[in-house]
């Protein structure tokens, strides 16, 4: 998966905002509340993307190989994996996972934020 189309997935998922920060990271953010990175890879030319998970599935993730726990966020004890290169995920793979988080953290979101955003009103 590409950048681009990280970000158009991303951007795709309701109530979203893009930043562009922490050394030049695409930051995507709901309700305010970081739900993927695309960067922090320190391999060139190797994209890597950033998610949080729920807690079973950070313990299966995390011992797969392209994966890891996320450097700077599971460190703070807090349930994100990196992909950071093959084999990894495949791409319908990650973006399920990318759109669980979003899930995961819009959940995490005050009720009236979540009334405001229009999301998880069933």
């Amino acid at each position: 998966m590409t950048y681009e189309e990280f970000n158009a997935f991303c951007g795709s998922l309701p109530a979203t905002s893009y930043v562009v920060q922490w050394g030049g990271a695409h930051v995507w953010k709901v309700g305010g509340k970081l739900f993927a990175v695309g960067g922090w890879n320190k391999e060139e030319g190797t994209p890597a993307y950033t998610f949080k998970v729920s807690d079973i599935a950070f313990e299966i993730l995390q011992e797969q190989p392209g994966l890891r726990p996320a450097p700077y966020l599971a460190s703070r004890g807090m349930k994100w994996i990196q992909h950071y290169t093959k084999p990894g995920l495949a791409d319908d793979a990650l973006l399920d996972y990318l759109h669980e988080s979003h899930r995961i953290v819009s959940l995490g979101l005050t009720k009236k934020k979540q009334r405001e955003l229009g999301l998880n009103q069933s």
